[in-house]
């Protein structure tokens, strides 16, 4: 009797792709598209117990945030991870391809030892496994409820669930992401293709996500919010921090933060039932409101507004030049409009009080000093802003708001 042995594929544990080959630094690099149901076959599953010796520990935090995110989001993107051939790997050229394009075998990541590790991309190779495996356990349960129920509309919302996950899981079954592999051997070398790739990576500044990051309202938004006249050309939209000689009033990230204050509170969070909540129009036009009050409650920032008066001129004469004294504001406002039944009116009427107290530095002589309740400046000559910890921000406001009703002797 004679036995194919090549229709016997019992013991064969791996995996083929079709790949580009190239050489980057050196080294041989193979580009594959990998599924996502079999990203922890090729590559080592992430333990945030158990760290790989040659890189980083794995935050579960952080993988879970990724995993929800391809799971809700259908449109998702991820950049290609990148990956270490141990040499495990082969490699068969297709015919003509002068040796770009051919076929890579690779063995899973069973056993002992891994023919690849991973340089960057264990987040969201353990993120992609926890959706996935999390959407078929949510399935199963439904599935034994759906067995015991005898109740009708307790069975159509069990069945309309289950109809959604499994959407879920056939597009994430179905879909795939890109795995850079680079054929390198040597440990020592290995450990330091990690380090090299971390050291060049350029985070995603706040202010840059403040731009580009439409997922959120405050930042969706953000465009249309500084066309407002106290804004218009005078925010940063490359840098998180306003140091003493930039010329704008504002970074991007700080008026995500302003338009967050007057929306939730100095201290509130859009989360995601707000956000579907909340029009980006209604919005807009409720911080174009917050930063008319203070052009109009303000003499020097109806100055900014006008052009006559620069931004690195108010930070050196007026609280309203620090980015706390307006998120104060902003929470003052949000506090106002939603509990105090105060239109743009009153709340011009109360900010036209408190600017003759805006100078800085803050003398000992002001209400900022003299109020014993208010404990949310540091000492000395040349304080001219808020502390920023959150709850000094929230117990500003809270004494603010408390002079709206019952003014001191000052205002």
């Amino acid at each position: 009797m004679k036995v194919d042995t090549d229709r016997i594929s019992g013991t064969r544990r791996e995996s083929v792709f079709l790949a580009q080959r190239s050489s980057q630094g050196g080294r041989t690099v193979y580009a594959v598209r990998v599924p996502l149901p079999s990203l922890d076959l090729i590559l080592p599953l992430p333990d945030p117990e158990q760290p790989d010796s040659d890189n980083r520990k794995v935050d579960l935090r952080h993988a879970k945030e990724f995993g929800e995110y391809i799971r809700e989001k259908s449109n998702w993107v991820a950049p290609t991870l990148l990956a270490r051939d141990n040499g495990g790997c082969r490699f068969e050229e297709i015919e003509g391809s002068e040796g770009r394009f051919g076929y890579l075998t690779i063995p899973w990541a069973t056993g002992a030892l891994s023919p690849l590790s991973t340089i960057d991309g264990q987040h969201r190779i353990l993120g992609v496994n926890l959706s996935i495996r999390t959407l078929g356990e949510e399935i199963n349960k439904i599935d034994r409820e759906i067995g015991k129920t005898t109740k009708a509309d307790k069975l159509a919302t069990l069945t309309a669930t289950r109809e959604k996950l499994a959407k879920q899981l056939e597009r994430l079954q179905g879909e795939s992401v890109g795995v850079d592999i680079y054929v390198e051997v040597d440990n020592v070398l290995g450990r330091q293709m990690f380090v090299d790739v971390a050291d060049n990576a350029k985070g995603i500044s706040s202010a840059l996500r403040a731009r580009f990051d439409s997922s959120k309202v405050a930042n969706r938004i953000l465009d249309r919010v500084i066309k407002h006249s106290l804004l218009k050309g005078k925010v940063d939209l490359e840098q998180d921090r306003m140091t003493a000689k930039n010329p704008n009033l504002l970074g991007a990230k700080h008026v995500a933060d302003l338009t967050r204050g007057v929306a939730v509170g100095v201290a509130g969070r859009i989360g995601k039932q707000r956000e579907r909540e909340l029009s980006d129009e209604v919005l807009v036009e409720l911080v174009h409101g917050y930063f008319d009050c203070l052009a109009d409650g303000f003499k020097d920032l109806a100055a900014v507004a006008e052009d006559t008066l620069k931004p690195l001129d108010l930070r050196a004469q007026s609280l309203l030049g620090s980015i706390g004294m307006l998120r104060v504001l902003a929470g003052v406002y949000h506090e106002l409009k939603e509990n105090h039944d105060a239109n743009d009116e009153d709340v011009i009427a109360f900010f036209s009080k408190l600017d003759p107290h805006m100078n800085a530095p803050i003398s000992d002589s002001s209400i900022w000093r003299t109020t014993p309740a208010v404990t949310d400046f540091e000492g000395g000559a040349t304080v001219s802003a808020p502390i920023m910890r959150t709850q000094n921000l929230i117990h500003l406001v809270k004494i603010i708001v408390g002079w709206y009703s019952t003014p001191p002797a000052e205002l």
